[in-house]
């Protein structure tokens, strides 16, 4: 059998109470040790600074204005036009007294601005610190307090948040500086509290009169601090430094150039989900090592697909969801075919399928499959696409295996952390054995599996599989103001992750569970909710779910997101002619998800005292803005909890009457 990862340290065998662990992997490009670092790039300023230099005219930054309402074309600014407007927001920030090592904000939708702020603190060893609403209510106040933040950049709408009389912000910061205007309310607002504003045009004059020579950062300076809520409590604080961005970035580089197909200046990269956000940040600053275009949504995810038809992306990241619903949008497309051009695209599917299993790539598997029914799809995707990749939760295998038959591009799975900069592995591109796992640790980092006892978790059993432990350069250095929380994860320099991983025999790691997520029922059972979410999200009728289980009662209970058109197909044959919000509030529709999910738990094995007993029927998605998901759309477990206590409540007086 073929490994895709190298062995470079046995087992050892658990005793005194010290858990046991398994073999330690890495790449196979740092079989021998980790790659010399490129001496050239060693910060992130490093990364933008000889792009510029080897790329002044290449498109960088692309959006879309808005005009009379309606939003035009991608206009575009190039690496040396962002380079002179990052000298001169640079200079500007200096003026106002910002000194090397101060924090500064940036909060709002990504756009050039938020960039050119970002690469404007490099520039000065400032220390970049994104601010983002959906980590939670009064996230922004928690992290300008915590982070001691005195100017921040943002975007226009989100101004007047920031100077509410209760907030923090209103009392802290010393100066904003609008991504584009400052109203003329909002303008007398600040100025009544003694908080300066600035336009963005203001501002840049501002640094053309008091210019200011670079203050460039050394590896070991922090480059940003990045909160990330996890699922419960306060946002911690990720301390990166500027070593750990730019090694992560020359190692990407060091994994994608082994490939034909390589990346190069010519490629774009939609961006869309959160620059606050780990995957986004780290996407676009390989984009930027390779001297190619980041062209920025418009601001609605809804009509995302317009934007994509617009920028004809080579390369889209997002997390599953995404995936999810581009996946959905094509089965519902081949449902409105007639029978035998449906016939023919599975017969074409099913024929492709099988020469990419025989190792063939996805360009050469089936040439004519692809010109007479998966092109149409790649059009729908902007029609240039080469590179999908899913990150941020498991991609479930069917659709991932969907996506590589039908997109005519890669379609890959990563995994990662904010602490270990988003990429701790990454499959390698048409290896079909790769399909639902993420693939191989990342070029300077190393993985090794620890023992979960009471989980049943052993690293060196039949099957290997534990906690997922990350050593090597790429990490991050503690949490801010957090040594307790740091300690607690990072154990003889190994970060432990909190997911629960399984090598398989080739070396690739597969994601199988979440060990913050275990509970025990009143009867003593461990149950791992967040394995069962994935395992019963793959029924058809479920569209989103929260698996809830209390310690004090001995069956699980769940909230489903039902699918629309499953329901509507459901109601149709039994002659029920309701809408969909109608038929969400039916018993007989709640009696028929139970029965469906009996169904995915009995094809899966499970135990019976995880079989879901009761379930509540929700019309509407779990959403970021009540709070419901984290960025990356985890379930908060505490605050669906809280949402839909009375909902629990009921399903459990109801499952207690029946055994009366």
């Amino acid at each position: 059998m073929k490994s895709f990862a190298a062995k470079v340290e046995e087992g050892v065998k658990g005793e005194n109470g010290k858990p046991s662990v398994g073999p330690v992997y890495r790449n196979l490009l740092s079989e021998k040790g980790f790659p010399p670092i490129d001496s050239e790039i060693t910060t992130a300023w490093d990364i933008f600074c000889k792009s510029v230099e080897k790329f002044p005219g290449n498109k960088m930054l692309g959006w879309r204005p808005i005009v009379d309402k309606k939003v035009g074309p991608y206009v575009w600014k190039t690496y040396k036009e962002a380079y002179e407007e990052v000298l001169q927001i640079g200079s500007a920030l200096r003026a106002l007294g910002a000194e090397p090592g101060c924090r500064v904000g940036i909060y709002g939708i990504n756009c050039p601005q938020w960039i050119i702020a970002m690469e404007a603190c490099a520039a000065h060893t400032l220390i970049c610190v994104p601010l983002y609403d959906t980590l939670g209510s009064g996230a922004v106040d928690y992290i300008v307090d915590h982070a001691e933040i005195d100017f921040v950049f943002v975007q226009d709408t989100k101004i007047k948040g920031l100077l509410e009389p209760d907030s923090i912000c209103s009392k802290r910061l010393k100066a904003i500086v609008s991504f584009t205007n400052v109203s003329k309310e909002d303008s007398i607002k600040a100025s009544e509290i003694g908080v300066k504003t600035y336009s963005w045009l203001d501002f840049l004059h501002m640094g053309r009169e008091k210019p200011e020579e670079i203050s460039p950062p050394k590896p070991f300076n922090t480059c940003t601090i990045m909160y990330t809520s996890g699922t419960s409590g306060d946002p911690k604080g990720v301390v990166l430094t500027h070593e750990a961005v730019a090694t992560f970035v020359v190692g990407v580089d060091l994994f994608m150039d082994q490939f034909e197909d390589k990346m190069t200046h010519e490629d774009v990269y939609l961006s869309f989900l959160p620059l606050a956000h780990i995957l986004d940040r780290m996407n676009e600053e390989y984009f930027f090592r390779k001297g190619a275009s980041v062209g920025y949504y418009h601001g609605d995810l809804n009509v995302l697909r317009d934007d994509i038809q617009e920028l004809k992306p080579t390369y889209l990241a997002g997390v599953p969801r995404v995936f999810e619903r581009i996946h959905e949008g094509i089965q519902k497309a081949l449902q409105e075919l007639n029978p035998r051009r449906r016939f023919i695209f599975n017969a074409l599917y099913k024929h492709k399928l099988s020469w990419l299993n025989r190792g063939y790539s996805h360009s050469k598997a089936s040439p004519m499959a692809d010109l007479i029914a998966f092109r149409k799809i790649r059009d729908k995707l902007g029609g240039r696409i080469r590179l999908l990749i899913s990150g941020g939760a498991p991609l479930s295998p069917e659709i991932e295996e969907f996506l590589r038959v039908t997109c005519c591009c890669f379609v890959l799975q990563g995994y990662g952390l904010t602490e270990t900069l988003g990429g701790t592995a990454m499959c390698i591109p048409d290896e079909m054995c790769m399909l639902g796992t993420v693939g191989i640790p990342a070029v300077y980092n190393e993985i090794r599996l620890e023992e979960v006892a009471e989980m049943g978790y052993d690293p060196l059993g039949e099957n290997p599989a534990g906690e997922i432990c990350i050593r090597g350069k790429c990490l991050f250095s503690g949490y801010y103001k957090n040594p307790k929380l740091t300690d607690e994860v990072l154990k003889d320099g190994w970060f432990h992750t909190g997911d629960i991983g399984e090598i398989q025999p080739n070396g690739v790691l597969k994601i199988i569970d979440r060990k913050k997520n275990l509970i025990k029922l009143s009867q003593g059972e461990y149950v791992a909710l967040e394995n069962l979410e994935n395992i019963y999200g793959q029924n058809s009728v479920v569209q989103d779910i929260w698996v809830y289980g209390d310690s004090f009662k001995s069956m699980l209970v769940a909230v489903i997101v039902p699918n629309p058109e499953v329901v509507n197909r459901w109601a149709k044959d039994l002659g029920l002619n309701k809408p969909f919000e109608e038929l969400c509030s039916l018993t007989e529709l709640q009696e028929h998800i139970i029965l469906e999910l009996k169904s995915t738990a009995e094809k899966n094995k499970l135990k019976r005292f995880e079989y879901i007993k009761a379930v509540t029927v929700e019309i509407k998605s779990f959403d970021l803005e009540r709070d419901l998901v984290t960025a990356t759309l985890k379930n908060k477990r505490n605050n669906l909890l809280k949402y839909y206590q009375a909902q629990v409540d009921e399903m459990y007086r109801k499952l207690a009457s029946k055994k009366i």
